[in-house]
C-alpha cells in the first residue's frame, strides 16, 4: 500500500548512488547536477532500509531553454525547475502499482511547500520512452526538441566517444543524430505565457492512473 511509504530529503551522495543502480541512464548519471533531492522510504524505517528511490529537481539548466519556453530573460527565471531524474528500486516498483507517479506527485507537492515553483519542465528521451508517466501526472505535452547532431571522436581501438567541449579541429570522427526528446511542462504560475505549441500526445497506451498534483 502507498500508505506504507513516505518521502524525505536526501543528499547528493544518496541520490547519486540510487541513480547509478536504478536509472536507465546510469552511465550518464555520474556528476549529475544536484538540487532538491527527495528519497522514497518505507514508513518509520528510514535509517534501516535507506531510500528506495530518488526524485531530483534542479533549476532549468540552460537559460535559453526558459527563454524559448516562456520568453523570459535570464533575470526573470526564478521559480522554474526541471524534473531531471527519477528512479525506483525495481522490486518496489513492481510490487506497488502506480508507485512512481505517486512518488513524483508527492515530491512536487513537497517542492512547492519549500520554494516558489512557477513551472516544472521535464523530458522523455524518445530512444527509451515516450513520457507515459508525465501524462499520468497531468503535464502538458509540447512536442519534440529540435533535431541536433553530436560529434563522436574515433578512438584508437575503433570505438567512438561523444565530444563534449573544446576544439574539434584535426579530430577524426563522425557526426551523429542526437535522439530527440519529448517535452513536458507543468505550469503553476498563470501569468507565464508558454511560447511552445501544446500538442496532442500520440501514445494511447497510458496505464498509469492520473494523479492530481495541484493540491
Amino acid at each position: 500500500m502507498k500508505s506504507d511509504f513516505m518521502i524525505d530529503s536526501i543528499g547528493k551522495k544518496e541520490a547519486g548512488s540510487l541513480l547509478l543502480q536504478y536509472h536507465y541512464l546510469k552511465d550518464h548519471s555520474r556528476g549529475f547536477k544536484s538540487g532538491y533531492n527527495y528519497g522514497l522510504f518505507r514508513n518509520e524505517v528510514i535509517s534501516a532500509d535507506g531510500p528506495l528511490g530518488a526524485c531530483i529537481f534542479t533549476g532549468v539548466p540552460v537559460p535559453e531553454i526558459a527563454q524559448s519556453a516562456f520568453g523570459l530573460n535570464r533575470n526573470e527565471q526564478d521559480g522554474l525547475f526541471e524534473l531531471s531524474r527519477v528512479c525506483l528500486h525495481p522490486t518496489v516498483q513492481k510490487e506497488e502499482h502506480n508507485l512512481c507517479s505517486w512518488f513524483i506527485a508527492r515530491c512536487i507537492k513537497r517542492l512547492r511547500s519549500e520554494t516558489n515553483v512557477r513551472a516544472i519542465l521535464s523530458y522523455a528521451d524518445s530512444d527509451f520512452h515516450e513520457g507515459t508517466l508525465y501524462k499520468a501526472l497531468n503535464f502538458g505535452y509540447y512536442g519534440l526538441t529540435d533535431p541536433k547532431k553530436d560529434f563522436w571522436i574515433k578512438q584508437p581501438d575503433g570505438s567512438f566517444v561523444k565530444h563534449s567541449r573544446g576544439k574539434m579541429s584535426g579530430l577524426e570522427g563522425e557526426w551523429r543524430e542526437r535522439s530527440r526528446k519529448h517535452r513536458f511542462l507543468m505550469v503553476f504560475d498563470k501569468k507565464l505565457n508558454v511560447q511552445w505549441s501544446k500538442q496532442q500526445w500520440a501514445n494511447n497506451t497510458v496505464q498509469e492512473k492520473v494523479i492530481n498534483t495541484e493540491r
